[in-house]
């Protein structure tokens, strides 16, 4: 059974930072390609940052490249998104998935994901 819990999520202006945290509930974290995405209403959910399950590589979309960083703790089985310099089109649901397979550029269906609740990240200007 696949557990993510998200948290760190706020209101915050324009200019400011968050780092939202992802508390992973699986068996031998450190096999698993973990990622955040984020989905605005009325938007589809996007890609927003991807890990290898050693950390070594990253993966970033091209709207928060050089802002945001993903990071991950497998001691601690917990991944990372910090945010800064957050802008008002960052305001969306923020959600932690997890997957076996190779996620770092690959654009994977949403089904290959384990996925955590969401936590809201509001950017105000």
């Amino acid at each position: 059974q696949v557990q993510l819990v998200e948290s760190g999520g706020g209101s915050v202006q324009a200019g400011g930072s968050l780092r939202l945290s992802c508390a992973a509930g699986v068996y031998n974290y450190r096999v698993w390609c973990m990622g955040w995405f984020r989905q605005a209403p009325g938007k589809e959910r996007e890609k927003v940052a991807t890990i290898s399950d050693d950390g070594t590589m990253t993966h970033y979309a091209d709207t928060v490249e050089g802002r945001f960083t993903i990071s991950r703790d497998n001691a601690k089985s917990t991944l990372y998104l910090q945010m800064n310099n957050l802008k008002p089109e960052d305001t969306a649901m923020y959600y932690c998935a997890a997957t076996l397979m190779a996620c770092i550029a690959d654009n994977l269906s949403p089904g290959a994901y384990y996925w955590g609740q969401g936590t809201q990240v509001t950017v105000s200007s």
